[in-house]
């Protein structure tokens, strides 16, 4: 038989034992057999609530939010101090998804506001008991992926009619960035390329490292292999040479020219043959203009015939110019250093110009010359301790870019498919 104390004790765990069943926001249904409730896509069981589901407008505050649904500003108070510790509210962005999980039992209780960063990323705040603010991912899956195609009109344009996503004409721009220029493709260029296909929720939402690629521009085949037991990752060619240069091709990644260097060219605003040792692209209006190697700035300003500008020194031998800017990027003014790629301004037609565009100009030792007609050296090729590796590698990849292209014999407008 139980003692009197025993008996106390032994009812005492079971109501706690019950008790603790039992949360404010994800109680178990009340059943002879518990049912364990599945968690929605932000990790949180919420059969029992009311769900709101909208996008952020300019200029909404998290008080804009929650206050429609009965959460005092006290409240609201409370979260966004503690946000500071987390995820600031007012980095809440317009168009940007929001959920709202709420009880209804008379009166509307909000138990979670879950604030969508972007397809993989969220915070939560949970508001059940004591205000909770944590930062979540969903799974990311990456697969294979491979699409090839014949040029057409641009790689862009190309890859837009294959029902690609734009980022990988993106990125495969910036992969050969020193060997091909994007501005002078020609009708039947073609290309094979695998990269990485980034998918949440198993739905495609971004693209992630060109894997190995194969252009064949004016009748010439430049190869690509992405390699990384260098300091860091890189690409190389089938000779194990980097693609890297010392210059880029173009001080954009994507336009045309519609003015090459010449001593005698019909100048549109003057109306007179004149000497031009720029080269023109023609693009919109606050494309970014990036500088075509790294360097010290050593002019910007405003010219009355070359408007906006910016004029960078990357070496004893090499001077670039780059004219009729819209405006100059912020942090760009004389004694800055540049790396290569990076912006330093945006179209404009600023100056003698009858449209946005950039005049690239180039100069070596001194002397304004032609960029399109230099011949530059790579950067090191492998080092010579992971060249068996490399050869590993490149023989894969070559064969799976062989068979891509025995399967596609005939096909004109190109393909695209992923691999697990």
């Amino acid at each position: 038989m139980l003692t009197n104390r025993t008996t106390l004790l032994f009812r005492f765990f079971i109501v706690v034992l019950l008790a603790s069943s039992f949360s404010s926001c994800n109680k178990q249904k009340e059943s002879t057999n518990i049912e364990v409730r599945k968690p929605n896509q932000f990790g949180l069981a919420v059969d029992d609530l009311i769900e709101v589901h909208d996008t952020i407008e300019t200029g909404q505050t998290v008080s804009d939010l929650l206050s429609p649904h009965g959460v005092t500003q006290q409240k609201i108070n409370e979260i966004e101090k503690k946000s500071f510790e987390v995820f600031h509210t007012k980095k809440f962005r317009a168009d940007d998804e929001f959920y709202i999980y709420a009880k209804w039992d008379s009166v509307e209780t909000v138990k979670y506001l879950v604030y969508v960063q972007d397809a993989a990323n969220y915070v939560v705040f949970d508001l059940c008991d004591t205000i909770n603010i944590y930062k979540k991912q969903k799974p990311v899956t990456i697969k294979e992926a491979v699409a090839t195609g014949v040029i057409t009109n641009s790689l862009y344009q190309t890859l837009e009619e294959m029902k690609i996503v734009p980022e990988v004409a993106i990125k495969l721009a910036d992969v050969y960035a020193w060997q091909i220029d994007f501005f002078r493709l020609q009708q039947n260029d073609s290309f094979k390329v695998f990269y990485e296909q980034i998918l949440v929720d198993d739905k495609p939402v971004g693209v992630g490292k060109i894997l190995a690629a194969s252009f064949t521009h004016r009748k010439e085949n430049y190869y690509a292999f992405y390699f990384d037991k260098e300091k860091e990752g890189g690409y190389f060619d089938d000779k194990g040479n980097s693609l890297r240069r010392a210059f880029l091709k173009a001080p954009l990644k994507f336009s045309r020219i519609t003015s090459r260097y010449s001593m005698r060219r019909f100048h549109p605003v003057l109306k007179m043959n004149k000497a031009h040792f720029g080269t023109d692209y023609a693009a919109p209006t606050g494309t970014p203009i990036l500088t075509v190697g790294d360097g010290v700035v050593i002019e910007t300003g405003y010219n009355g015939g070359n408007g906006n500008y910016v004029k960078v020194k990357h070496n004893a031998t090499y001077t670039t110019q780059y004219l009729h800017m819209s405006r100059i990027a912020k942090g760009i003014r004389n004694g800055a250093r540049v790396s290569q790629g990076q912006i330093i301004g945006y179209v404009g037609s600023t100056g003698l110009a009858t449209g946005p565009h950039v005049c690239f100009r180039f100069w070596k030792n001194g002397k304004q010359v032609d960029p399109l007609r230099e011949k530059y050296q790579s950067s090191a090729p492998i080092n010579k301790k992971y060249k068996a590796e490399f050869d590993v590698v490149k023989k894969v990849w070559m064969e799976k870019l062989s068979t891509v292209n025995n399967q596609l014999t005939g096909v004109s407008n190109g393909n695209h498919k992923s691999k697990s």
